[in-house]
């Protein structure tokens, strides 16, 4: 599921209420403000899919800089230990990893909300997962979506734009649809 950011939906929902009540003032205003509303909203989209500068650390302590990974597509996928979605899922991202790795696919799990360090690293390494993970926090997710589903997935592009958010389960649908068209 795609979502839109919070301050795009309320710019949007203000703009239009603003439109409406000019609508019915003064048609010949009307068009300009359209053409300067449509502007702000483009700016404000514009923004909230600009790169974001992200440093973690993983579960052996170090950096995971979200900028190391430009010129890749990054899946950042928000997970827990005891999610059992989360975990459903974990042997698919592998999958992922090891597939198209090599075309330009990096994945990099953060769990969240925060965990016992060493219960996480148990579980990674009994999952055998092939990806960095790196340990999370409420400000790390509110970078990306206020949603509090798990998993939450964010899809950045090669450029470091956020192309899409999937909550819940990456079904192999979705990866088909939305992430490997980005590896070409």
């Amino acid at each position: 599921m795609h979502t839109t950011g919070p301050l795009a939906l309320r710019t949007y929902t203000n703009i239009l209420a603003v439109v409406r009540y000019l609508f019915l003032k003064r048609t010949k205003q009307v068009i300009l403000l359209v053409l300067l509303v449509l502007f702000a909203l483009a700016i404000t989209l514009g923004q909230e899919s600009q790169p974001r500068e992200l440093t973690l650390k993983d579960v052996e302590g170090r950096n995971v800089r979200l900028s190391d990974y430009r010129g890749k597509v990054v899946m950042i996928n928000f997970w827990a230990t005891w999610c059992p979605p989360c975990r459903k899922e974990i042997p698919d991202l592998i999958k992922y990893q090891r597939d198209y790795g090599s075309r330009g696919l990096q994945i990099i799990g953060v769990t969240y909300p925060p965990e016992d360090l060493a219960e996480v690293r148990q579980f990674v390494r009994e999952a055998k997962i092939n990806y960095p993970i790196a340990l999370g926090s409420k400000e790390t997710r509110m970078l990306f979506s206020s949603s509090e589903a798990l998993p939450l997935t964010i899809v950045i592009g090669k450029d470091g734009r956020v192309r899409d958010i999937i909550e819940d389960i990456l079904l192999p649908k979705e990866f088909e649809e939305k992430i490997k068209p980005l590896l070409n």
